[in-house]
């Protein structure tokens, strides 16, 4: 196996007024296409998708504010850079520009008026900047409450305050015109949803921390039925590799929340890279991996219960190493391996998967063609999509698009023509703050599935701050509750599938 290239670490720290502590930053880098890393609880690790560029990581600490805590008044805004230095420092309040500073202590202006904010939820985020590229980003989120006092007794004045004062805010963008959110057509079919949640409501991302999940129900105001996490075949940074096991309690501590397991499977290992030799799609074909994947396969069949396979997703992208076309990947060799996985499975009796084959969008065409990639319906049992609004986000600039100018024309290719009897789910959803309103794009996206996507059956927020994006629904108090509007209808169902029998799983009625 080759190693990864060692790169600098960087540690932004932003400090407020009442208090001064370490943002865990994520790690940034570029890639072809897209770029999202998915984090493997166990492991702690990243899984990239990289185009040959090179990684900044940066390093951790437990000190992190977490979501929630409280400011008002004039409050202090600076960050400090360890490491490299950057050319500049962006700031930006719930994904809109407002700053920069090009010269260390790095500070936003004299300091950020809260008042102009308005009480509530407000993302703060901050971006260093080098030469020709963005060195790291962090975010922290706070609550606003500038109420007023009480009025003083009748014939008294109210004390003079004795801050000096704050300079005017600068004006707020236009916000992007949209169409408004048509209304869900009536209908008996049901959405199961969910997320792929991280670790910056607690610190860890659950199955393994479902603190995080109930925090993240209390946004949403409702119960998710689903629950996405993942991991690769081995982890690799140490000889021997170690497998990853069927993670029994994990799916068990789902099922006892009333949650349906989704699992992201990949054969990889971490260290992650796009080449990775001793992970060829040849390898898996060839039977390399087939103790292991017959090991898993019977620990999955003796659990029993149901629960979705994502395996190997995006692969008419070309950022995983399961991607033809890359590391050493030949045409023809994605549905053969699936194929010989899928088959493995159904020799050792392990009825109670449903496989999800999910590409990603490609409203542009640009990707490998969907039916070179699909395996036959006797090895598909749901199709799936991830796609996502990048906007004008600087971590990776594109410009802002509806879910319909993302989703609808591979959609329709994928149930008029690849796939016509099978359910879909979205595997990964979601938008950024910048280049348009947030919030409604949430309302329009939750609005037009059960309404124009009838195939849709399921939908899986990606609820992670990842490579310098803004996924998360609460980095702003407007798309929290944009959100939790539109997940209230009863085309999306709740935590009621604790019970739900040996099978696969079929849409929710």
């Amino acid at each position: 196996m080759r190693s990864a290239p060692r790169t600098p670490r960087v540690l932004a720290l932003l400090l407020l007024s009442a208090f001064a502590a370490a943002l865990v930053l994520p790690t940034v880098g570029a890639a072809a296409g897209k770029h999202r890393h998915h984090r493997h609880a166990h492991a702690r690790v990243h899984m990239r998708k990289l185009a040959g560029a090179s990684r900044v990581r940066t390093a951790m600490t437990t000190a992190s504010p977490l979501s929630g805590t409280t400011v008002s008044g004039s409050v202090e805004w600076r960050v400090q850079i360890s490491g490299e230095t950057p050319t500049r420092v962006d700031f930006a309040i719930d994904g809109a520009y407002k700053a920069s500073d090009n010269a260390a202590p790095y500070a936003f202006g004299s300091g950020l008026d809260t008042t102009a904010l308005g009480d509530g939820s407000h993302t703060l985020s901050v971006t260093a900047y080098l030469r020709k590229s963005k060195l790291a980003s962090s975010w922290v989120t706070v609550q606003v409450a500038n109420a007023p006092a009480s009025s003083p007794p009748s014939g008294e004045e109210p004390a003079p305050a004795l801050e000096e004062p704050t300079p005017a805010p600068e004006p707020e963008p236009e916000p992007t015109p949209e169409e408004p959110a048509p209304a869900p057509a009536p209908s008996s079919s049901s959405v199961y949803w969910g997320a792929w949640i991280g670790n910056q409501l607690t610190g860890n991302q659950p199955p393994w921390d479902m603190s995080a999940v109930a925090k993240y129900e209390e946004m949403a105001h409702k119960k998710l039925s689903i629950l996405n996490f993942s991991a690769p075949f081995a982890n690799c940074s140490s000889s021997p590799c170690s497998f990853y096991r069927f993670p029994l309690n994990e799916m068990n501590t789902i099922r006892s929340h009333g949650s349906i397991p989704f699992y992201s499977w990949a054969s990889q290992s971490i260290p992650s890279s796009k080449e990775e030799p001793n992970f060829q799609l040849a390898d898996v074909i060839a039977g390399t991996y087939d103790n292991y994947i017959r090991e898993w396969a019977t620990a999955a069949r003796n659990w029993g219960h149901p629960f979705f396979l994502r395996f190997n997703w995006e692969m008419n992208g070309r950022w995983f190493p399961w991607s033809e076309g890359v590391n050493g990947n030949k045409s023809g060799e994605f549905v053969t391996a699936w194929r010989h996985v899928h088959d493995i499975f159904t020799a050792v009796g392990a009825n109670n998967v449903t496989w999800v084959w999910c590409p990603n969008i490609d409203p542009g065409n640009i990707f490998l063609s969907l039916a070179s990639q699909y395996p036959g319906d006797a090895y598909v049992d749901w199709t799936g999509l991830d796609g996502y609004n990048w906007g004008t986000n600087p971590a990776k600039p594109d410009r802002w698009r509806s879910f319909d100018e993302l989703y609808k024309t591979t959609y329709e290719k994928i149930v008029n023509t690849v796939a016509p009897t099978k359910p879909m789910i979205v595997g990964e959803v979601s938008s950024t703050e910048y280049g348009g309103s947030k919030a409604a794009w949430i309302r329009d996206a939750l609005a037009k599935i059960p309404a124009s996507y009838p195939k849709i059956r399921g939908l899986l927020w990606f609820e992670k701050f990842d490579d310098g994006m803004d996924w998360p629904i609460e980095t702003s108090g407007s798309s929290t509750e944009a959100f939790a509007a539109g997940i209230q209808s009863s085309a999306y169902t709740t935590n009621q599938y604790g019970s739900l029998e040996s099978g696969k799983i079929a849409p929710a009625s």
